[in-house]
């Protein structure tokens, strides 16, 4: 049975318990829908989509991030770097990867996944850390406080789910449009899971990326 986590807690992913070898982070959430009263119902209004992207950053020891992807005119663009996202979607690596971009929410299961192959990840690579933000949240005015349901578990590869880390928004997460939501931390016997939880403001995971350079 998995273990559920609270904000702030963290559980051992044991190689000798688990099949590391290609683990699933999934991440999934809903959309409170708001109630459209008769005129809304007469209308036909539809409840607004919620894009939400993930975005992983491979870190060295010192939790930070050492490559930041290709350069144009100086300036690092990103791509092919220590990040993984919706444009560079596979690490140079080939060892974590983006599934792919559920633009929506709507469904079963996990909306979005990235999948890393923890025991053949290089160790100059101590930690993996995962963020959400809501794609043009702030012009949107989309927010954390309306998401409900939303959950970043880790399942290995025998399909077993070996944690889970449930988060429903609320006035706490009110105009938050970016979450730290959990983060991988190698350790002797294989990884650590943390449980973060800490929201951001701002829709983009740029914004956190400074706190790992």
């Amino acid at each position: 049975m998995a273990v559920s986590l609270s904000k702030g807690q963290g559980v051992s992913l044991k190689k000798n318990e688990f099949d590391l070898s290609s683990v699933t982070i999934g991440l999934g959430w809903d959309i409170n829908e708001e109630k459209k009263g008769f005129f809304g119902s007469l209308m036909g209004k539809k409840s607004e989509d919620y894009d939400l992207d993930v975005a992983a950053f491979l870190c060295d020891e010192n939790g930070k991030v050492k490559d930041l992807g290709n350069q144009t005119n100086g300036r690092p663009t990103l791509v092919n770097g220590d990040i993984v996202f919706f444009n560079s979607q596979k690490h140079k690596s080939g060892q974590i990867w983006l599934t792919g971009d559920n633009r929506t929410g709507e469904g079963d299961g996990d909306d979005e996944q990235i999948i890393a192959k923890l025991n053949t990840l290089g160790p100059e690579y101590a930690k993996i850390v995962f963020i959400v933000q809501i794609y043009k949240g702030q012009e949107l005015q989309q927010n954390f406080g309306k998401v409900k349901n939303a959950y970043i578990r880790a399942v290995d590869a025998k399909n077993i789910e070996m944690a889970r880390f449930n988060l429903s928004g609320g006035a706490e997460y009110a105009n938050q449009c970016s979450l730290l939501f959990a983060e991988l931390v190698r350790e002797d016997s294989g990884w650590k899971l943390n449980a973060i939880g800490e929201p951001s403001p701002s829709d983009s995971f740029v914004s956190h990326l400074k706190d790992y350079v």
